[in-house]
């Protein structure tokens, strides 16, 4: 293949990936903006193989490799569960990371480049592998932390070290110190000791970065997360000198960021704050109960049956459903499927409830509900509904537990004090489904359990639900 035809396939690639973004902007386009994606990876990866810049002697070994890969991905994705994704995301985040700090010393240390004398250009290229490796090194070490937290091998309670800010601190100005040694070394023996140096510090700077960061920070922490791969991607693209990864890659990176950026609106937190440490992230004891701001929920919790559950369903004209991770962990979305399909075929206007940062990635309950086959046209941002609460007869809450805390609002004291959330509890009657009263990942009680228009089904979601579905079909 041509240079010439090679661009132009670029191009063209580049416009599906575009149109794949603007695709996955919504639900119902969600399918065709995968589509897009792939028909546009497709011509890339073609391109690339059959371009000038590969040679016939390296194709056996291309083959081989993207032989290797698509298996392993062709078994992910056959084998990976629903609730599995969040952590599988953080793992091909890692991948990006890795593939970016192999191309950059790789590089660096290619002997056909030698030992160029100085020069603008020169100082330009070393600069491009700097950053490409030092943003791949903190991808790869974060997305293992993240993928760590997300499958229950790391504890999800945030790490914090004494004078964690000065550590950060002190490691970016060793990176920049480090980055001038690199940039004036004259040959490669001499230059890579400092770029060994900083790949160390930006691996244990991604590891100490999403340590310090809570469970409840942690959908926040994968878009941050696809931000940085993506930005990997475009230093890669400079690395190589090809167009196409620095423009998919800016692309990537971009949207990560707007991502970040919607979700700490969404719990209105400043991105700065989330990464120097999520809720309840304060290493202070917390004041005694009682104590202005502090106060511990009182009252008693109303249990309810499965049964009971299921009447009070029947009864009502106007239902909300605000799905959370528990959800997603008991793998009951297709239970939840069912009874709303039953109850609209009573004639109950049953709509979905969805957080911006329910579950563990962003879009986590879009996707179940989507698997599940839940009608787009009922499945609604919380900003759309939160108006209609007081309208609603029950407001049925599965596994969630901070995005429907009223303390949010209540409570100038709690971690979570400002967070916009579901006001289940202005329903005429709210349900919460948990296993147990535990509290969620920001680790603060919650008021709404406590309620006297609030019921507690407690018990595993799949099996209550499957009770609560027989029971309305009865």
């Amino acid at each position: 293949m041509s240079s010439s035809l090679a661009t132009v396939a670029y191009i063209g690639a580049t416009i599906l990936f575009i149109l794949s973004l603007s695709g996955l902007s919504n639900q119902a386009t969600a399918l065709r903006g995968n589509l897009y994606g792939m028909v546009g990876m497709t011509i890339a990866v073609l391109a690339t193989v059959l371009g000038p810049q590969v040679t016939a002697a390296g194709l056996p070994w291309i083959a081989g490799a993207m032989l290797i890969g698509g298996t392993i991905g062709l078994y992910a994705a056959r084998t990976v569960k629903m609730t599995q994704m969040p952590e599988l995301v953080a793992l091909m985040h890692s991948l990006v990371g890795l593939a970016a700090m192999l191309v950059g010393f790789a590089t660096f240390m290619d002997p056909a480049a030698g030992d160029v004398a100085p020069s603008t250009a020169h100082t330009i290229h070393a600069l491009e592998i700097y950053i490409g490796i030092f943003i791949g090194a903190v991808t790869l070490s974060g997305s293992v932390i993240a993928f760590g937290k997300l499958s229950g091998r790391i504890g999800g309670s945030p790490v914090l070290l004494p004078g964690r800010n000065a550590l950060n601190l002190i490691a970016l100005l060793l990176v920049i110190c480090l980055g001038y040694v690199f940039l004036q070394s004259p040959d490669t023996r001499s230059g890579l000791w400092p770029l060994a140096g900083m790949t160390l510090l930006a691996l244990l700077f991604g590891v100490h970065m999403v340590m310090a960061i809570g469970g409840a920070d942690m959908p926040v922490v994968v878009s941050m997360l696809n931000s940085y791969s993506g930005w990997a991607a475009a230093a890669t693209g400079f690395m190589l000198s090809n167009d196409l990864l620095i423009v998919v890659g800016a692309l990537v990176g971009s949207s990560g960021a707007i991502l970040s950026s919607i979700m700490c609106k969404a719990m209105n937190r400043s991105f700065i704050s989330v990464i120097a440490g999520g809720f309840g992230t304060s290493s202070t004891p917390k004041p005694a109960s009682g104590a202005a701001g502090t106060a511990q929920p009182q009252g008693e919790i109303t249990p309810v049956t499965a049964q009971q559950t299921a009447e009070l369903l029947r009864a009502a004209k106007s239902v909300i459903i605000v799905p959370g991770y528990g959800m997603a962990a008991a793998q009951s979305q297709h239970t939840v499927s069912e009874i709303s399909k039953l109850l609209r075929q009573k004639g109950v206007n049953v709509r979905f409830g969805i957080h911006p940062v329910a579950g563990r990635m962003p879009g986590h309950m879009n996707v179940l509900l989507a698997e599940a086959k839940v009608p787009y046209d009922i499945v609604f941002e919380m900003d759309e509904l939160n108006q209609d609460f007081p309208n609603t007869d029950v407001a049925l809450v599965i596994g969630a537990n901070d995005i429907v805390n009223p303390a949010a609002q209540d409570d100038p004291g709690s971690p979570i004090a400002g967070m916009p959330v579901l006001e289940v509890w202005k329903a005429r009657v709210s349900i919460v489904m948990k296993r147990s009263m535990a509290s969620g990942y920001a680790g603060v009680d919650n008021p709404l359990f406590y309620k006297a228009n609030n019921r507690m089904l407690f018990g595993d979601a799949k099996a209550m639900l499957d009770a609560v579905l027989e029971a309305l079909k009865a």
